[in-house]
């Protein structure tokens, strides 16, 4: 599994959940398969683990473990994955956001700049619009809004019209395509962090990734039973603030709603005010691990 990926903070997440062991659990992301194999680790012959993964290629990662159910879809449906297995609600929900180093590292998935590979960014790669599509299709406006939405880049404007000039003389289809389209606003000094925020904004557009991660906060709350634990690993400021958001109000975008007579309706309370962050010796084993943060929540209503 080490090899496919290396699982982050993964002792603390999984302590997070507080393990019963004969619960019901739900590792939304399942990946190399880390915390799965964690879980397991703490449970008995009854309890259970429900693996969830939209990239066909973690499922070759599927332990021989009967208290395993691996299923290949978007964690956005996990309330319906529970309720169809026939769990009824689960004891606690793990998530961990970040690209998994096999489709980083991996050049036909074209989720890096490191290499010149086809421009693909699809999670499931089934299905869908890849990277390549939109590039080449969408419109300048369009462009703007991704790279500055989901890139935060000050200079997404430009960004987008450099890409429709491009792709006039012909199609970009590459990583390479891309980087020699925009390569005049590349930074001399750290480009690889201005880079890094342009295949982020694609890769969150590809997968609808804020509208997948909303759908999923709202359904881990129905699969879950009173008093069970929901833990969420981030990797940037966009959907920590979605994760932040919802953990304290019971909604991303951080508006507490309150009934007629003023009563709180939020079902859900943060475990811990601050997120839990890799230590140094992670960082240093594991440098993807920088930017982590982990955040806690319980279900508080029915």
């Amino acid at each position: 599994m080490s090899s496919y990926h290396t699982s982050v903070l993964l002792k603390e997440s999984i302590d997070a959940l507080c393990i019963k062991p004969s619960g019901i659990y739900v590792d939304a992301t399942f990946g190399g398969g880390g915390h799965t194999a964690e879980i397991l680790s703490r449970l008995d012959g009854d309890g259970r683990v429900i693996a969830i993964d939209k990239d066909t290629d973690a499922l070759g990662n599927a332990p021989e473990d009967s208290r395993v159910k691996v299923i290949h879809g978007d964690f956005r449906f996990v309330h319906n994955f529970v309720r169809y297995l026939g769990f009824g609600q689960a004891d606690g929900i793990i998530a961990d956001l970040g690209v998994s180093s096999h489709q980083f590292d991996s050049a036909s998935r074209g989720f890096s700049f490191r290499f010149d590979s086809e421009i693909d960014m699809r999670m499931n790669t089934m299905s869908g619009k890849s990277a390549k599509d939109i590039l080449n299709k969408a419109g300048e406006e369009e462009l703007e809004n991704i790279f500055r939405t989901y890139g935060e880049l000050e200079n997404s404007r430009r960004i987008a019209s450099l890409i429709c000039k491009a792709r006039e003389s012909s199609p970009i289809e590459s990583t390479y395509g891309l980087d020699k389209a925009i390569e005049s606003l590349i930074p001399k000094v750290n480009g690889h962090k201005f880079l890094a925020k342009v295949y982020q904004a694609l890769r969150m557009e590809v997968n609808a990734e804020t509208a997948s991660l909303s759908h999923f906060l709202e359904g881990s709350l129905r699969a879950l039973r009173q008093g069970g634990r929901l833990a969420v690993i981030t990797y940037h400021s966009i959907e920590d603030r979605m994760v932040k958001n919802f953990m304290k109000t019971g909604n991303t975008a951080g508006k507490e709603e309150k009934d007629f007579y003023g009563n709180s309706e939020k079902r859900i309370r943060p475990v811990i005010r601050k997120p839990v962050v890799p230590s140094e010796k992670e960082i240093a084993e594991n440098t993807r691990a920088r930017s982590a943060k982990l955040r806690i929540a319980e279900k508080t209503g029915s």
